[in-house]
This record gives C-alpha cells, sequence and structure tokens, in this order.
C-alpha cells in the first residue's frame, strides 16, 4: 500500500509500506478519507512543533474514516458487532489502559499514549494517512449510511471540541467567547450553538475564517487586527462572558479575554502556543477559573452519534479534497488560512 510520510520541514512522500497482518481484537480498515490537522501542519511546516521534533520518517495523519474490508480473530465485547462493509471513524486514542492515569479512567493523560501521527517518543508512532490500517475494534465506530463520507473524519477535530465543553460545564443560556477561528474554534462554535448558549462571539484576525464563524451560527464577529481595542467594549461591569474557548494559543487572546470575563467565569484554554504572563489580580478578584483541555476519549463515541443525527452543519468546514497522491498541494492549501478552513485527502 502506499502512504503519506513526512520526512523533514516540507519534505512529504507518497512511499510503499507493507500491510502486517491483524492480531487478535483488530479490523482492517480500507482508508476512504483522512482530514489534515493543525499537528500534522506544523510536521509539514517546521518538522515538528515546540521540543516535539521529527526524528525519522513519520506517517502523517489522524483524522480518519474508512471502511471495514476484514474482522480480525478474538474481537471482544463492544466491537462484536462490526463486519466488514462497515463504514467507520477511526479514533486515534489508543491509551494502554493500564497506567495509573488510565485505571482512573483519565484516559487522554495516558503515560504510554499510542496516538496515530506521533512524533513525540522514539521510534514515532506511525499515523494512519495510508491506503489500509490495522485498528483495534474498539476503536472502530460505525457512520451511518445516510452521512457523507467526508463528514466522518470531523469525528476526531469534534472529539476535542466536545471534551473541552466538558471541562468548561454547561454553556446553556450563557454568553461565550470563542477566541481562534480555524477548524476547532469553528467546531466551537457549532457546539456551542447546540448546546444552547445564549450568544456566541467569534474573535480572529482573519475576516474569511469569521464569515465561516457567522455560517455557523455565531452572533458577533471581531477582527481582532482591525479593532485591536475591541475588549473596552466587553470589559465594562466586570465584564461580559460567562465561558471563553481560546483555541488560537495566543497570548494576546488570552489576556484579550481575561479583560472581558464575568466574575466566575470559565477560561479553557484549548490552543496550543507559547507562555503568557496573565495579570493574577484579575483573575483572584474576579475569581476567574482557567482550565486546560488536552485531546479527548469517551468524546469521540459522543462526536460519531452527533454526526449521525445530523445535529450538526459540518459541511461549510470542508474547504476542498484532494487525492492523497496530490498531499503537497494539499498541505500548501491547508496552511493558508485565508483560502482553507479543513482540507482532506481522499484515499478512496
Amino acid at each position: 500500500m502506499q502512504a503519506v510520510v513526512i520526512h523533514a520541514a516540507k519534505d512529504l512522500r507518497i512511499e510503499e509500506r507493507d500491510f502486517k497482518g491483524l492480531r487478535d481484537g483488530e479490523v482492517r480498515v480500507r482508508i476512504e478519507f483522512g482530514g489534515i490537522c493543525g499537528s500534522d501542519l506544523h510536521y509539514f511546516l517546521h518538522g515538528g512543533f515546540g521540543a516535539v521534533r521529527l526524528r525519522e520518517p513519520m506517517i502523517l495523519g489522524h483524522e480518519i474514516s474508512g471502511v471495514i474490508t476484514q474482522v480480525g480473530p478474538a474481537l471482544d465485547g463492544v466491537a462484536t458487532n462490526l463486519k466488514t462493509g462497515d463504514r467507520v471513524a477511526v479514533s486515534p486514542s489508543r491509551p494502554c489502559g493500564k497506567c495509573r492515569y488510565c485505571r482512573a479512567e483519565k484516559f487522554n493523560h495516558c503515560l504510554d499514549m499510542r496516538f496515530y501521527g506521533s512524533a513525540m517518543p522514539m521510534p514515532h508512532i506511525q499515523g494512519a494517512f495510508r491506503q489500509e490500517l490495522a485498528v483495534d475494534a474498539a476503536q472502530c465506530h460505525p457512520i451511518s449510511r445516510d452521512v457523507m463520507p467526508q463528514m466522518a473524519p470531523f469525528a476526531e477535530p469534534l472529539a476535542v471540541v466536545l471534551h473541552a465543553f466538558e471541562r468548561a460545564g454547561s454553556v446553556a443560556g450563557k454568553s461565550v467567547l470563542i477566541t481562534g477561528c480555524g477548524p476547532i474554534g469553528a467546531l466551537a462554535v457549532l457546539v456551542a450553538r447546540a448546546k444552547g448558549a445564549a450568544k456566541i462571539t467569534a474573535v480572529d484576525i482573519l475576516d474569511p475564517v469569521l464569515k465561516v464563524a457567522e455560517t455557523l451560527g455565531a452572533d458577533h464577529m471581531i477582527n481582532a487586527q482591525q479593532t485591536s481595542d475591541w475588549a473596552k467594549k466587553y470589559a465594562k461591569d466586570k465584564g461580559s462572558f460567562d465561558v471563553m474557548i481560546e483555541a488560537s494559543g495566543s497570548a494576546d487572546a488570552v489576556l484579550s479575554g481575561l479583560e472581558v470575563l464575568r466574575p466566575q467565569a470559565v477560561l479553557v484554554q484549548l490552543g496550543l502556543g507559547g507562555t503568557a504572563e496573565v495579570p493574577l489580580t484579575a483573575i483572584a478578584a474576579r475569581e476567574i477559573e482557567m482550565r486546560g483541555a488536552f485531546r479527548f476519549h469517551k468524546e469521540f463515541a459522543q462526536a460519531v452519534a452527533m454526526i449521525n443525527e445530523g445535529q450538526l452543519n459540518l459541511a461549510p468546514l470542508l474547504s476542498a479534497t484532494f487525492g492523497f497522491r496530490e498531499a503537497n498541494k494539499a498541505f500548501d492549501l491547508a496552511a493558508d488560512r485565508t483560502r482553507s478552513m479543513k482540507v482532506q485527502l481522499d484515499f478512496s
């Protein structure tokens, strides 16, 4: 089979890889579509992110869906209903199940996580942008025949966002601020609307992505580059927002958010970035809670259920689809936020 392999920054190749067969409890999935994620882009553009660097060639990709072509031996429990021909979204989250965090059901903090397409450990965890993949049956979540196949890979980023809202608590009837309106922030707009937010304000520095946020249900859009003092308006009377989902990883966004959050508001830091000097007095005086959100586990099944039930209009998020052999063109487009939201590779 063929796979999309990153060797170094801007060195992306289509290479042959062997399919190594099925072990007990696994199924064989013919990959149909894969979404290019921000972490994939970091490997493509920079050869890594932060302290994480490529040290050997690695197959990219973790937002995937496909069709089961073979069911392996000894399937257990929840996965016994899987059969050949099933279309599935595949969760890239593979915790060990044995470490202290897994035993405490904090699976996203597993000490031996095998998350597709990660250069954190050595050897690297190979990714899923390949024509065929052997996966644990428990990773497979059936997708309804009524769902467009291209919508299934959205289950992974949607699960990330659902976990962030789990960390935030209820947003029903509340005023929600979302900073950073790339694919994750845009999905946050959809989820906030689905969960009953009274008002959704979206902030970014690019008008095209703010337009998508508006299409998805944001009530107010703010271009922070054009209106650098936007926070002053919303900072009156100790703030305007009950919940903030910070999806940009920008220190400026965090600081602006802390100006406009009401007393006892919740700030969920979802975007990954550098460091920020935060005003400790403001946090203490207004009793603001800052919470992190990282990956997901149980939320993947919730994301698939929402997709199967047609609860969210995901179509505006899909900007383009390329055959996987045109991966370099796809990654170049995905890196241009003025022209794309989510770009997918077609392996079918």
